[in-house]
């Protein structure tokens, strides 16, 4: 009998086209996919709590899959990482109940962006965090972040709105912090928009950098004109580091 199981997830995304299946092309969902189709005997389709794009990493990703096999969890975990590439790994399994569903469960999720704003490169921390030329004023992008906690239409900070989706969303939490010249973005919310994180990240630098007022951030929710806000950050910044569920 078919059991639903419980995956929680990290991986390094440098080099994969993204979570999301995409034929002939290197996936989180595709490898997973391939390694417990064989476990399995059939195909199965792996659900995650979200899509991340290409480049980006996560620590904590949740996912289910239906699966027909005589084994335990933990024995489903270890087969699973044997046959894994190094840079995927499942750090648990369980079973959860049959309508369990990893994304439309999900009540919240937890994302950081890493920044680095010292004047030597980071050699070993390249692929993990966005080279920032400047030194920033985290003073002011707490300023910044402050007017985006709550719920907002987070249109401006979206890269595709579409029309027949709402982009309200609710933030309740961001932390800026530094250690020497590491910059981290902790952003906590009940759901984010295609490259919201990124969005706002990128416009909390440009007013950190003097570029752009605190203020600012308010005209932006209050017109949703992305043309306003700054770039999107770069991907490899960006790591999903938990799912809530209820």
């Amino acid at each position: 009998m078919s059991k639903n199981y419980k995956l929680v997830i990290g991986y390094d995304g440098t080099g994969y086209s993204g979570w999301e299946h995409k034929a002939g092309r290197d996936t989180i969902q595709g490898k997973l996919q391939d390694v417990l189709g064989r476990l399995n005997h059939a195909e199965v389709s792996v659900i995650g709590a979200g899509r991340t794009d290409a480049g980006v990493h996560a620590k904590g990703m949740v996912a289910n899959v239906h699966l027909d096999v005589g084994l335990s969890p933990e024995q489903i975990r270890d087969y699973v990482n044997r046959y894994l590439p190094e840079n995927i790994t499942v750090y648990e399994v369980r079973e959860a109940a049959q309508r369990f569903h990893a994304r439309y469960n999900a009540t919240g999720k937890t994302y950081s962006y890493a920044l680095w704003d010292g004047s030597v490169k980071p050699v070993f921390e390249r692929r993990y965090v966005w080279k920032i030329d400047g030194r920033l004023d985290l003073e002011a992008m707490r300023q910044a972040a402050d007017y985006l906690l709550g719920s907002h239409d987070f249109c401006g900070f979206c890269k595709n709105p579409q029309k027949k989706k709402s982009t309200v969303r609710t933030i309740d939490r961001i932390v800026i912090e530094r250690e020497n010249e590491k910059v981290t973005i902790e952003v906590h919310g009940d759901g984010f928009l295609h490259h919201m994180v990124r969005i706002i990240t990128g416009t909390l630098v440009e007013i950190g950098l003097g570029r752009m007022a605190p203020g600012q951030v308010k005209n932006i929710l209050e017109t949703g004109d992305r043309a306003l806000a700054g770039p999107t950050a770069p991907a490899q910044g960006l790591c999903l580091m938990e799912i809530d569920y209820q």
